[in-house]
């Protein structure tokens, strides 16, 4: 069977959050099961950098929400395939719930690396930890960023900018607003994005490439007859 080469779709904030909705209710799809899919296509992205860069090791910088549950699921996937992954959780960890909660509760129960930071020298230690130059995985915000990032989150977001590491970002690139492709505050700068589904509408504004880097669609299984519902044309992708 030939694989599809259609130009990838374009979701806006509200289209992304329907994505999901009707992934669960009206498809079936128990939401963990569409985060253990994105978690799977970050791991095929993260491993490929690992080797183009010649690393062994990756911290992962976590958020409260799902952005940051897709960031625990990808810890365990690189720990199973042998590769030392450090989560730095700027969130406090009670107040996580849902499908992040279960990835959380998941990689404590493995005994992953987990350290909680409130400073730069504590990013600088989760770093250490992985190795003096490991992979950064941004798994900060999500596409629900509407404001200028809090301070804590603000301060890793410059922090990770400023490493030399290379930097995977987690469906958007932390701290960019998802419809119009503009830096809501700090911002990060990544090397390369995984997004989910399809292109995030501020991908079109030729100016969010310097922040989400080469961009790559990952598979989270939502139904095809869904996606084509909720997207609209763009010919600026063709």
């Amino acid at each position: 069977m030939t694989p599809r080469t259609d130009p990838p779709p374009v979701f806006t904030r509200e289209a992304v959050r329907e994505v999901d909705r009707r992934c669960i209710e009206d498809f079936h799809i128990p939401g963990v099961v569409l985060m253990e899919n994105a978690a799977s296509a970050l791991a095929q992205r993260a491993l490929a950098m690992l080797g183009a860069h010649d690393l062994d090791s990756a911290c992962v910088l976590a958020g409260p929400g799902n952005n940051g549950g897709d960031g625990f699921a990808l810890a365990r996937k690189l720990h199973n395939a042998g590769v030392p992954a450090v989560i730095a959780l700027l969130a406090d960890p009670d107040r996580i719930a849902g499908d992040a909660r279960t990835n959380l509760d998941i990689a404590r129960a493995m005994r992953l690396t987990l350290l909680g930071i409130e400073s730069h020298d504590q990013l600088d230690s989760a770093r250490d930890a992985a190795g003096r130059s490991p992979l950064l995985v941004d798994a900060l915000l999500g596409t629900g960023l509407t404001c200028a990032p809090r301070e804590r989150i603000a301060d890793a977001i410059a922090w990770c900018n400023n490493q030399r590491s290379p930097v995977l970002a987690v469906d958007l690139p932390s701290g960019l607003d998802c419809d119009t492709g503009r830096p809501l505050g700090e911002t990060i700068r990544a090397n390369h994005t995984v997004t989910f589904v399809g292109w995030k509408q501020g991908f079109t504004n030729p100016d969010a490439r310097q922040y989400t880097g080469d961009i790559t669609v990952g598979d989270i299984g939502a139904p095809i007859e869904l996606i084509r519902a909720l997207t609209r044309a763009t010919t600026w992708l063709r």
